[in-house]
């Protein structure tokens, strides 16, 4: 009998437990890789990946903890009925408000699903770039609400990335809306006593405006859900001891439909976990005959109606392109000295890869000395000259692909904006092509995109929800001195909105893949993770980072092209296998000479 593989007893370990919390025996659980999701009776959750802490385990527990306490404890059609509507502010604030409900009844009975829905939460937070936060106005005042309600719901401490939202908001939220809150403790098992509460809370927080009076006439009585007390609660079939959510084993359901327990490998080694997932339920594409990757089977945006890739020039008028550019040199000027021996060391070390050669018994050129004695006695011979001959190393194109989202304005923009100046002026003389792109929104929390689906009527699992933007600063057979104006854009500050990475990534490797140069670079200059609230906010927290990941191994494992990532800030390691970080601009002058010069070493 061939051995049992690490994944199966985690697989089936979690499915018990999402059908225990569910109350449903009849749920299909699948596992893969790409984007969680639940649609009626079935539930994909990730697997866990190579290397994966106790928290990341947990976290993927969480999700499916979350799937299943919705299916429980939430009634879609009583939410849409007092549901604000219009997809604003308002209805986002609800949306989080019920969320923080439907959490807060598992982690009040089990500790084990309060843990994995800590660690849930905590990567939804991250993904958001939450924990970057560092103004008020940066804050989503309706996130906020909702993690302050689960907070006093379940009487836990939030999560880091999820207490820095929380704290610009509270002391305000507290002063508006704090008897809302402390009345909900009182309706957690009566979601539509609760709902009545929550849109008290909201218009308490001055959004009475966007309220539209509630449906609940449309529903009869018999539909219901309900209403669940003290006593009620005692006779109920979901009990804390049902479930069991730690490391000691959880339940799994026999083949006669009893439970059992399934005693879960303490040491289990994750990098086997991860390595053992099953490639039927988690199909890979291939890059078509152009090497150009296609789109991941998991990942979609609702529209590409909105979408945008223009020139840089196009954005700005001339007058102040060049205003925008003298900003960017007049910032640069203090590392002159730094970005010059950086340009000049990273072209000795590119030229040094050059062969050169000699030509001889040419007609003319210059004279072979070692003919000399020939030509003294034949001057007529011919054949007696040569001509120095110069093999560049392989023909190389490299492609810059900048993050111009607004988590990169100030320094950090800057620095990209040095990086893209020195190595595309250094490069070029060298005699590669360079062509510097960058990419990123057209609005903030979704644009025309957003608004369509909302008149659509908001169908579930949308994709990304945001207008992509992408910028052709300098196309590869374009001058540098046509276009190094162009990268002045980047300190326009209103340009840089949110950054849909996975999809920048593919639409540069695309670009490069298809053009005659033997060796191709693409180097992705960013700060972090993809981040687009009015994507992740209706869709798995983890969604855009799952389609980075799938770009990133679909260049790295399937294309010819060498993917090469420079972070500014930000540890970037464990996303690319071949990286650099640059926390300050003077490291450009200094430690980084190497190694961003060893980033472009030619093999022999």
């Amino acid at each position: 009998m061939a051995e049992e593989s690490p994944l199966e007893p985690f697989k089936r370990a979690t499915t018990a437990t999402i059908r225990a919390i569910a109350g449903n025996d009849e749920l299909e659980v699948t596992f893969g890789h790409g984007a969680p999701a639940a649609r009626g009776n079935l539930i994909r959750l990730p697997l866990p990946a190579i290397g994966s802490s106790d928290e990341q385990i947990n976290a993927i527990r969480g999700v499916g903890d979350q799937f299943a306490l919705n299916l429980r404890w939430h009634d879609q059609s009583v939410h849409n009925s007092f549901a604000p509507g219009g997809g604003g502010p308002a209805d986002e604030m609800f949306q989080w408000i019920e969320d923080a409900r439907v959490a807060s009844i598992g982690a009040v009975r089990m500790e084990g699903v309060a843990r994995n829905l800590d660690a849930s939460l905590e990567v939804q937070c991250k993904q958001a770039a939450f924990d970057t936060i560092t103004t008020e106005t940066e804050a989503p005042l309706s996130v906020a609400v909702g993690l302050l309600v689960r907070q006093a719901l379940t009487g836990r401490e939030l999560p880091p990335s999820a207490e820095n939202v929380v704290r610009f908001w509270r002391d305000y939220i507290q002063e508006k809306a704090g008897p809302d809150i402390e009345a909900m403790k009182d309706f957690l098992f009566d979601q539509k006593q609760f709902a009545r509460v929550g849109r008290r809370l909201i218009a308490d927080l001055g959004l009475a405006a966007d309220l539209e009076d509630p449906q609940e006439g449309e529903q009869s009585d018999a539909d219901d859900i309900e209403t669940v007390n003290d006593s009620e609660e005692a006779d109920s079939d979901y009990s804390p001891d049902d479930v069991v959510l730690d490391e000691d084993g959880a339940t799994e359901e026999s083949t006669d439909g009893d439970s059992t327990m399934v005693e879960m490998d303490a040491d289990m080694d994750m990098d086997e976990l991860g390595a053992e997932a099953d490639p039927d339920e988690a199909p890979q594409q291939v890059p078509d005959e152009h090497g150009r990757i296609l789109s991941d089977f998991n990942y979609q945006a609702y529209t590409h109606e909105y979408d945008e890739t223009t020139r840089a020039e196009d954005l700005c008028e001339p007058d102040e392109m060049v205003r925008l550019r003298a900003m960017l040199d007049q910032q640069l000027m203090p590392l002159q000295h730094a970005t010059s021996k950086l340009a000049n060391r990273l072209q000795r070390r590119l030229m040094a890869r050059q062969n050169r050669s000699w030509e001889f018994d040419l007609e003319e050129g210059t004279l072979d000395a070692n003919r000399l004695m020939q030509v003294i006695i034949d001057p007529m011979s011919p054949l007696a000259f040569k001509q120095e001959k110069e093999t560049k190393f392989r023909d190389t194109v490299v492609t810059l692909l900048i993050d111009s989202s607004g988590s990169m304005r100030g320094r950090s923009i800057t620095i990209a904006a040095m990086c893209a100046d020195i190595l595309g002026r250094t490069l070029e003389r060298c005699s590669v092509r360079v062509e510097i792109l960058g990419f990123t929104t057209r609005a903030w929390r979704g644009g025309q995109s957003r608004e369509k689906w909302i008149d659509a009527g908001k169908p579930a699992n949308p994709g990304r929800l945001n207008d992509a933007r992408h910028i052709i600063y300098k196309a590869a057979d374009d001058t540098w001195h046509r276009c190094k104006r162009n990268l002045g854009l980047m300190m326009r500050e209103e340009l840089l909105k949110e950054n849909i990475d996975g999809e920048a990534l593919i639409w540069a490797h695309n670009r490069i893949v298809t053009r005659s140069e033997e060796r191709k670079v693409l180097m992705v200059i960013s700060d972090g993770l993809p981040v687009d609230n009015s994507t992740l906010l209706v869709n798995p927290s983890n969604y855009l980072e799952q389609h980075l990941k799938y770009a990133i191994d679909q260049i790295e494992n399937h294309s010819p092209v060498e993917l090469i990532a420079i972070g500014i800030g930000h540890d970037v390691t464990h996303h690319y296998k071949k990286a650099v970080t640059i926390t300050d601009a003077e490291q450009l002058g200094g430690a980084m000479t190497e190694q961003l010069a060893s980033l472009f070493e030619i093999p022999v």
